[in-house]
């Protein structure tokens, strides 16, 4: 056995049976060891940014690590963006970079780099294997960091002769590292706010916002009539009628200024005080009132869903909520398609417990307002806010949930960024449909640079958020890659079309021109 065998045996030990890969030469001893362990799934992936985006999107789905295989520096780099978005979205992933050999480090061949330098702002822990025979162990400990509440990004850094070298043994999975119980104070002080008679609102994630964690939040709203919040870019979250209704904080910042208008104190549950996402002129960054009291029931390593249950009982809170949404299907519209009719048709056709991985950007507040009133179903957005993350968000969670369609609704301009992931689809048959919103702009751009009070843009300026000249052609490019694809320009066009991706499995890409 050598060390790379010893590896992927130990992160099947700890439960980590999927690989998205984009392999070199210093990873070659990985790729052969794939055969001799079966068990381990490799999935390639044409660009790292793929294989990282779509490790958050299985993490994030599953619940458990996957494992990316990287090449060197230059490949941790390229797969940074959707770390980022990984780490912000507190999914659990497992990155093996590959590196030279460690008594070639010492010649500067061109590949070399700081690849520490690389992972240290997106990683929890980093380790490097200095000895096939620490590999094991090595592997064993980046998993256990991975998983380590509320869940984080490991590196482990292989240089290429501790996976040719020879090792012992496979290693045994550690203990997982929370979360742990919250504090009975904090579910006392919790509990006294609520009684106070002042207008309370609950933010909610992580594990908060979907099953247990929801159904107790919904006891807790049932009894005292707190509002029930979660933020713009919940990483996971369950909705959809017959679920407990929970208020999306807005993106702009002056929209959230006006929906937490009035509000005096908030419980946070795995989560932060909302905040603008970016700085503007003459509008606020801190977005909750003026002498607004802020209270932590549970931080994000701590066990929010558990700590909802102790405040329901101590607040003798009905066993189960009464409060659903209610199934309110919005219609056919007919005409010209737009991201309203386009949402509208979502709502209208997709089945119950689909998974929608969505980078919709522009078009996503019209289709979050159709769909949480449409069949249940669970979201899981761009977290960290790096665009580009949709395409591989679907491909990871489509893995990690083989028996449920996943939807993508995505922008064009972001689609661009990971468009690779269409080809990993065909290749794994996953079944995903990408809705390819086609507005030929990076149209939140065009928002922004008016909301910043940019002065002075003209024709050059507007040019770098255009996308035309040349037109990208989204059924071509989807052929391309292997996909079956189609486009629409109005809503009975794209209700055929979309009806019958639901209607059967595989991957398939609609062209919808809004």
């Amino acid at each position: 056995m050598n060390g790379a065998q010893s590896l992927i045996q130990t992160l099947i030990n700890c439960g980590v049976d999927t690989c998205f890969s984009n392999p070199g030469t210093s990873e070659m001893h990985f790729v052969a060891a794939l055969d001799s362990v079966p068990a381990m799934r490799p999935v390639l992936c044409l660009f790292e940014g793929v294989a990282t985006g779509a490790a958050d999107g299985y993490g994030r789905i599953a619940g458990k690590p996957a494992a990316t295989l990287l090449h060197l520096g230059p490949g941790l780099a390229n797969g940074l963006a959707n770390l980022h978005n990984a780490r912000r979205a507190a999914t659990p992933v497992v990155n093996v970079v590959g590196d030279h050999a460690t008594y070639h480090l010492q010649y500067d061949a061109l590949l070399t780099s700081d690849i520490v330098g690389f992972a240290r702002p997106v990683s929890a822990w980093i380790g490097e294997s200095k000895n096939a025979k620490t590999v094991a162990s090595d592997t064993a400990r980046a998993v256990q960091a991975a998983r380590a509440a509320p869940g984080g990004i490991a590196t482990l850094i292989l240089p290429a002769d501790t996976a040719w070298n020879e090792a012992e043994h496979p290693a045994a999975m550690l203990p997982d590292i929370g979360p742990v119980p919250a504090s009975s104070a904090a579910v006392d002080t919790a509990a006294r706010l609520l009684r106070n008679g002042k207008k309370t609102a609950i933010i909610l994630r992580g594990a908060a916002l979907q099953g247990a964690g929801l159904e107790a939040a919904g006891r807790v709203q049932a009894k005292t009539g707190v509002r029930l919040m979660c933020d713009t870019f919940a990483p996971v979250s369950e909705g959809g009628a017959g679920r407990v209704p929970v208020e999306r904080i807005p993106y702009f910042a002056e929209q959230i200024v006006e929906i937490l208008k009035g509000v005096e104190q908030i419980i946070l549950v795995g989560t932060k005080p909302p905040v603008s996402f970016f700085a503007y002129p003459d509008k606020p960054s801190w977005c909750a009132p003026e002498g607004c009291e802020f209270s932590y029931l549970a931080h994000p390593h701590e066990d929010g869903s558990g700590a909802l249950a102790a405040l329901a009982d101590a607040l003798t809170a009905p066993v189960n909520s009464p409060r659903r949404v209610p199934l309110r299907l919005p219609g056919m519209p007919k005409g010209a398609l737009n991201p309203l009719s386009a949402a509208q048709i979502i709502a209208e056709l997709t089945p119950e417990h689909v998974i929608f991985a969505e980078e919709a950007l522009t078009a996503s507040t019209p289709l979050l307002m159709t769909l949480a009133f449409a069949r249940p179903h669970t979201h899981v957005p761009i977290s960290g806010g790096s665009i580009g993350n949709g395409l591989p968000l679907a491909v990871g969670a489509a893995i990690a949930a083989p028996q449920r369609k996943v939807v993508c609704p995505h922008g064009d301009g972001g689609a661009a960024y990971t468009v690779q992931a269409l080809w990993t689809m065909g290749r794994e048959d996953l079944d995903v449909t990408v809705v390819l919103y086609a507005n030929r702009s990076y149209a939140i751009l065009n928002i922004e640079l008016q909301r910043v009070g940019a002065l002075g843009a003209g024709p050059k300026a507007l040019s770098m958020f255009d996308l035309h000249n040349p037109e990208m052609n989204w059924v071509k490019i989807a052929e391309g890659f292997g996909i079956e694809a189609s486009r629409a320009a109005t809503c009975e066009e794209f209700a055929t079309q979309y009806g019958a991706a639901m209607k059967t499995r595989g991957p398939r890409l609609i062209e919808a021109m809004i």
